[in-house]
């Protein structure tokens, strides 16, 4: 359990801090209105998510007997996570503007996320099959993994709205570049990890 338990939390982290249609909004709800506003934008997640885990699932399920199929769809994850390493490490922090908008933060934020590509590619590609994996250990794992990610992933973003609503040169700062950084080597390892599952499901290893 420890093992789903990690993967959720540093996928949770990595997803949150980084840059994306979600975060500036957050950002920009907080700094336009305030922290509360950030935080129900946040929260999208926990809508926008759910079903797109069960449709993966759904898909993966009946995919389950195709072992090509399936490390086709690990060493996409692992090119999917390595894309956002490199992303978390060569950023430079992040600048946003405030343009006019009605606030609807909620709304706003859940419409976000459901047309961002990012959440569809991610739970296709790696959230669903780490899922899946643990579902075949034992149900507990599969919840580990699925809490700690949703955790994290929105904690994260409200932990920097709070920040920011205080001083928003934190992005730009380098405390922030320097987490991202830690966060773009972690992923890296992570995708390693995926790229042997996907050698293991062709045989090649």
């Amino acid at each position: 359990m420890i093992e789903y338990l990690s993967a959720g939390t540093l996928l949770g982290l990595a997803s949150g801090f980084a840059p994306g249609p979600l975060l500036v909004l957050v950002l920009s709800e907080t700094l336009r209105h305030d922290i509360r506003a950030g935080i129900k934008v946040a929260i999208a997640p926990l809508i926008t998510d759910v079903p797109i885990i069960v449709i993966s699932l759904l898909i993966l399920n009946r995919l389950a007997h195709f072992k090509t199929i399936l490390g086709g769809v690990s060493i996409l994850g692992g090119l999917f996570i390595f894309y956002l390493g490199y992303d978390s490490i060569k950023t430079k922090g992040l600048e946003f503007s405030l343009p006019p908008v009605s606030r609807n933060s909620f709304k706003k934020g859940v419409t976000t996320n459901a047309l961002n590509p990012h959440p569809y590619i991610f739970y296709m590609t790696v959230g669903a099959p780490i899922i899946f994996k643990a579902i075949n250990h034992n149900f507990l794992s599969a919840f580990s993994f699925i809490g700690s990610f949703l955790l994290f992933l929105v904690g994260s973003k409200v932990i920097l709205a709070m920040v920011v609503e205080r001083s928003r040169a934190f992005l730009k700062g380098p405390v922030y570049i320097g987490l991202m950084r830690i966060l773009g080597a972690l992923l890296f390892f992570f995708s390693i990890m995926l790229f042997r599952d996907g050698l293991r499901l062709f045989g090649l290893i």
